[in-house]
């Protein structure tokens, strides 16, 4: 049965091979239908989200993380890293790709790494006056199993734009001999050229995944999560299982919720009109403050760590002053570290359990972190 057949799913959830996900599908979406909601943050501030469903480059400097994007981007003398344009040669002078990160360990010391001049910072004027900042750092660590073949997720930062993305490739296209990874970077990698497209301080996540979906030619299927940092604050679209959550003062003031049509079923893109469309995404407005932490990544990380654990991180990095990059690694390796335990109560094995299903532990996969500071200058 061919994944690409309009209406037919291929596969189910599987518990007992949890980082299938959904397996391949077609889902039709035809209606028309737009709703809006809205609701209050700590500390004051208001968060807008929208979910509708219809049919529908400058020289900035640009860091890319994508993983194994192809056998030809790797230097020769080293296979998990590269210095160098890769696949981004088009889009900018300035551009890296590299590879995973090794596991880094919880309590490494504030002075092993500062601020990662791999993300450099880029200024936003906010209608106050104020000048933003979006700091970014990622990590990334496959699926031990798909090391070789760098694993299914995929993501981006434009520090020029103030723009981040992550994707997830659906793992079960592995049973019809497809490696969705390919799929997801392409995603990504169409993502940066449609945000360099969009007008400076006004990137429109929105408009960014729906012009790459509609230009990515890959098989496979992928969530996507896009975050822009704007003249309105946090833009964001958010299509499937992975996602972000906003840190401020120590608490999780925001975190998007998940899209799936049934347990361990997430919503997803696919080449043409088969799988869901990026119109079917949740659109969020999220008004950010100097020291704020944005914290995206795919479904490796939030179905391993609560909220309250990834906060956790987050503050006692801060308080130590790490960078972005290393409070990624951090997250990551205790997601790793929780996705390898049996006996610990995940979000994974409490979605399992309520979905009726006995499953315990972590649930082990590729996992993405993106860490973003928001920090801000005097008045201008």
């Amino acid at each position: 049965m061919a994944a690409h057949l309009p209406r037919i799913v291929v596969g189910e959830s599987c518990l007992d091979n949890p980082t299938l996900k959904g397996s391949c599908r077609s889902l039709s979406t035809k209606n028309s239908y737009s709703i809006c909601l809205s609701t209050k943050l700590r500390n004051g501030g208001k968060v807008s989200m929208s979910l509708r469903n219809h049919q529908q480059p400058d020289n900035s400097a640009v860091y890319g993380y994508f993983i194994y994007n192809a056998a030809k981007t790797w230097c020769n003398s080293h296979p998990y890293m590269q210095s160098g344009s890769g696949d981004f040669h088009t889009l900018s002078s300035s551009c890296y790709s590299v590879g995973p990160a090794h596991d880094v360990p919880f309590d490494t010391s504030a002075h092993e790494e500062q601020l990662s001049s791999s993300a450099d910072p880029s200024e936003q004027k906010t209608p106050s006056g104020k000048t933003l900042k979006l700091i970014s750092g990622s990590c990334y660590l496959p699926h031990p199993d798909k090391e070789e073949t760098g694993g299914e997720d995929a993501h981006f930062i434009c520090s020029e734009e103030q723009a981040i993305g992550v994707a997830d490739g659906v793992g079960g296209w592995a049973d019809l001999g497809v490696n969705a990874g390919y799929y997801s970077r392409e995603l990504m990698s169409k993502s940066v050229e449609a945000i360099q497209e969009e007008p400076k301080g006004s990137v429109d996540p929105a408009r960014v995944l729906e012009k790459a979906h509609s230009s990515t030619k890959a098989r496979g299927s992928s969530t996507a999560c896009i975050i822009a940092l704007t003249d309105q604050g946090l833009n964001a679209i958010n299509l499937g299982d992975s996602g972000f959550m906003v840190v401020r003062d120590g608490c999780t003031i925001f975190r998007s919720p998940v899209q799936q049509h049934d347990f361990n079923f997430t919503y997803q893109l696919e080449c043409g009109s088969n799988g869901d469309l990026p119109s079917s995404g949740q659109v969020f407005t999220i008004p950010v403050a100097p020291g704020d932490v944005i914290v995206a990544g795919t479904d490796g990380l939030f179905d391993n760590l609560y909220n309250n654990e990834i906060t956790a991180v987050v503050v006692h990095a801060m308080r130590a002053g790490l960078s972005p990059q290393v409070t990624a690694q951090k997250i990551a390796a205790l997601a790793r570290q929780r996705a390898m335990d049996k006996d610990r109560q995940t979000p994974f094995s409490t979605a399992a359990q309520d979905a009726g299903f006995r499953y315990y532990g972590g649930k082990l996969d590729d996992t993405t972190v993106v860490v973003s500071y928001i920090t801000g200058s005097g008045d201008a």
